[in-house]
């Protein structure tokens, strides 16, 4: 059986900011193994200055990300597409085991398969130490604000 994910490459702007949506979905779910099916079973990663490559390690990537960085609740915005490739930036904020509040900034880079399967995703995260009081996310993104940009800072 073969695997699709749509919407397929190449993109226009509907279907990648389906795609961006579909992923920030995806990610605020929490579920490593679900999450993962979203990548091809070579998937090749970069975050921050780990290197992944394939499902179980994406799962177990995920498994210990979402252990250490608990209330987790993102948002991703389109930046750029182009045929099977699509850029995004990011927000998360999430707290640590002692309940110190963090928000993280990035840019990530996605090249997908014929299939609709994220192939490469390259992410530059920086953190940023918050106070709970200055949390904007809470949970995954309401309808309401659907394709509602955020702040840069």
């Amino acid at each position: 059986m073969t695997e699709s994910r749509p919407p397929l490459p190449p993109f226009d702007l509907q279907s990648a900011l389906q795609k961006v949506q579909a992923a920030e979905d995806l990610w605020n779910t929490r579920d490593p193994e679900r999450v993962a099916m979203a990548y091809t079973v070579d998937s090749d990663w970069r975050n921050r200055h780990v290197h992944v490559v394939g499902r179980p390690a994406i799962i177990e990537f995920l498994s210990g990300k979402w252990k250490r960085e608990q209330d987790y609740a993102l948002r991703k915005g389109l930046w750029a597409f182009d045929g099977n490739h699509i850029a995004v930036r990011f927000q998360y904020e999430c707290r640590d085991a002692d309940g110190q509040w963090w928000r993280s900034y990035g840019n990530e880079l996605w090249e997908y398969s014929e299939d609709g399967l994220n192939r490469r995703r390259e992410a530059s995260i920086n953190d940023r130490r918050i106070d709970e009081s200055e949390r904007r996310f809470f949970g995954p993104r309401p309808e309401s604000e659907r394709e509602v940009d955020f702040p840069l800072w």
